[in-house]
This record gives structure tokens, C-alpha cells and sequence, in this order.
């Protein structure tokens, strides 16, 4: 149910409360290994659809190896939520074939603690089968970066 909440938000919310680009240096962990990277948020303007960045890598992308699309961006006083869609083609991996399979993704920023928190809902394909089929839940740390 909440996550009607987030696609009814993503669909009626009035334009973006920001004019200007988002940008969060974040941290994640995970078991002995830390990652910092660089989060973008670029609003929809008139022209073009909002678009978000990790680390320079525009996260709207396709190719042979599948396809990934940012479906929509919400940015509030307190809040940036970002969902991702991600598909890919069956593949073969050191002799074992894979399904095709897609992983749904929701990014919700706290803007005043820099708190995100990242839902993802694998299904198929070898991430399936690498990480495990079904929902995930992450929590990283981010602040936001000063534009240069």
C-alpha cells in the first residue's frame, strides 16, 4: 500500500519544488567493503524528463545488455524519491543459462538528515540468481555536496 502512496505522489505531485540540481555524496557498506559515490538529481524542466546521476553514469541507458529507465522523480522540501526500472535479456554465464529478469527500484532521500533508503525488487535473470529473488531493503548515508 505504501507503495501506491509513492507511484501517486511520482504521478500528481505538482512540479518540483527545486530548480536546481541536487547533488549528495553518499556512502554505502556493506560487510568489510565502503563506497563513496556522487548522487545527481536534475529536476524535469519543460523540455526534457528529470534525470539522475551516480557517479557521472546517467542512469537512463540502453544497449544489448538490457535496459534501465528513470520512471520518475519527486523532489519536496524534505524528501527526493527516485523509481528506477531496469530489464535485461536472457544471458549465458560461464556455461549456465539465465533468464531475462528486471529489478524495480525506490530511492528515497531525507533531505535534512541525509538518510536514503533504496528498495529493490529483483525478479529472474542472474541477479535472481546471484542476490536472491524478491525485495530488498538498503539504508546509506549521504550529505549534500556544495555545487563547485
Amino acid at each position: 500500500m505504501k507503495y501506491l502512496y509513492f507511484l501517486l505522489l511520482f504521478l500528481f505531485a505538482a512540479p518540483s519544488l527545486a530548480a536546481e540540481s541536487l547533488i549528495f555524496v553518499c556512502e554505502r557498506s556493506e560487510k568489510n567493503y565502503t563506497e563513496t559515490y556522487e548522487f545527481i538529481v536534475v529536476p524535469a524542466s519543460k523540455n526534457q524528463k528529470a534525470k539522475v546521476f551516480v557517479d557521472g553514469r546517467d542512469l537512463d541507458q540502453s544497449n544489448e545488455l538490457g535496459r534501465q529507465a528513470v520512471k520518475g522523480v519527486l523532489i519536496t522540501e524534505s524528501t527526493v524519491l527516485v523509481s528506477i526500472d531496469a530489464h535485461f535479456p536472457p544471458e549465458s554465464f560461464d556455461g549456465v543459462q539465465y533468464g531475462a529478469g528486471s529489478v524495480i527500484t525506490v530511492i528515497a532521500i531525507n533531505r535534512p538528515t541525509g538518510q536514503l533508503r533504496k528498495v529493490e525488487t529483483i525478479k529472474g535473470g542472474i541477479l535472481s540468481a546471484t542476490l536472491g529473488e524478491g525485495t530488498k531493503n538498503y539504508q546509506e548515508q549521504c550529505v549534500a555536496a556544495t555545487k563547485p
